[in-house]
C-alpha cells in the first residue's frame, strides 16, 4: 500500500493545526484526518464521529501500528513541507473561517 496524494488545510485554532486528506494508490481516499500539536509532541488523529454519549468514535483507521506511523510519518512531513511554504502574508485559518 502506498500514500500517493496528500492534501492539507492548515489552521491555527488552538491543539488543531491542520487537516488532512490521504489517497491511497491511486485508488481510496481518507478524508478528515486531524494534525494536532499537544505541546508535547504532533500527531495525526484519524477522522471521527461523535456519539450519542459523547465519546468519539474512528470511522476509518489502519489496524497495526506500522501503518500508523507510515501514515503520520508522511502527512507530519507533507504538514511541515507546507507550512514552511506559506509565508509571513499568507494567512492561516483560524477557528473563525
Amino acid at each position: 500500500m502506498e500514500i500517493t496524494d496528500i492534501k492539507i488545510s492548515l489552521r491555527n485554532d488552538g491543539l488543531l493545526k491542520g487537516f488532512a486528506n490521504i489517497t491511497f494508490d491511486n485508488a481510496f481516499v481518507v478524508k478528515g484526518l486531524k494534525i494536532i500539536d499537544n505541546g508535547q509532541r504532533m500527531f495525526v488523529s484519524m477522522p471521527s464521529r461523535k456519539l450519542g454519549d459523547g465519546r468519539y468514535q474512528d470511522i476509518a483507521h489502519p489496524i497495526n501500528s506500522k501503518t500508523r506511523a507510515m501514515i503520520e510519518s508522511a502527512v507530519l512531513e507533507y504538514y511541515r513541507k507546507k507550512l514552511a511554504e506559506c509565508d509571513e502574508t499568507s494567512a492561516i485559518s483560524g477557528p473563525d473561517d
